[in-house]
């Protein structure tokens, strides 16, 4: 039985209007054109030499819209095999050379080291509301930003920020809650 497609579309960036297709997951949620719009004005509308980090990617439409907009490096973790082959037909068909699909599970791969290099400049965590998947990624998150580095984060409406986690900005859309938060300084 083929699998039930839907669309969302790339907002802004070099590929504006272009259409991203995906599976109806149970869980898979693309973020609104209105959270993602409010997102990018408030990080400024070009990400020109940033590196962002899509975790839960599931749709792609956050990690795909950074990379429309001039982020360097985009990486979009997916644990789904069904979501990471809709994500890598995706990446084919905008030549998006600048991003990389791993089919992982998010938290094992944060879990592992990382270098001074490949740190990132904007992380997004989106997972299925239902889980409490934000609270755990954001423990081992820290050591894969920048010093500067932001984090995009969706939930459903009850979700407590962590110790050493500031909000920068907040907002709603319908069901979704979203906050654009950092680490807090000593």
């Amino acid at each position: 039985m083929k699998q039930r497609e839907q669309t969302v579309r790339l907002i802004g960036g070099q590929w504006r209007r272009r259409l991203l297709r995906f599976p109806a997951l149970e869980g898979l949620r693309p973020t609104p054109d209105m959270a993602r719009e409010r997102l990018f004005n408030w990080l400024g509308q070009d990400l020109d030499g940033w590196r962002c980090l899509d975790i839960f990617a599931g749709s792609g439409a956050l990690g795909f819209e950074a990379a429309s907009r001039g982020a360097t490096y985009t990486v979009l973790l997916e644990q789904n095999r069904i979501a990471c082959q809709a994500l890598q037909t995706n990446r084919s068909q905008l030549a998006a050379t600048q991003t990389e699909i791993i089919c992982t599970d998010a938290l094992t791969w944060l879990r592992q080291p990382t270098t001074p290099s490949a740190l990132f400049d904007l992380a997004f965590i989106d997972p299925p509301y239902t889980s409490a998947l934000q609270s755990e990624a954001l423990k081992y998150l820290p050591a894969h930003l920048s010093a500067s580095g932001v984090v995009y984060l969706e939930h459903g409406g009850s979700f407590t920020l962590p110790a050493g986690w500031t909000v920068r900005r907040e907002g709603r859309n319908g069901r979704a809650h979203y906050l654009l938060i950092e680490q807090e300084t000593s």
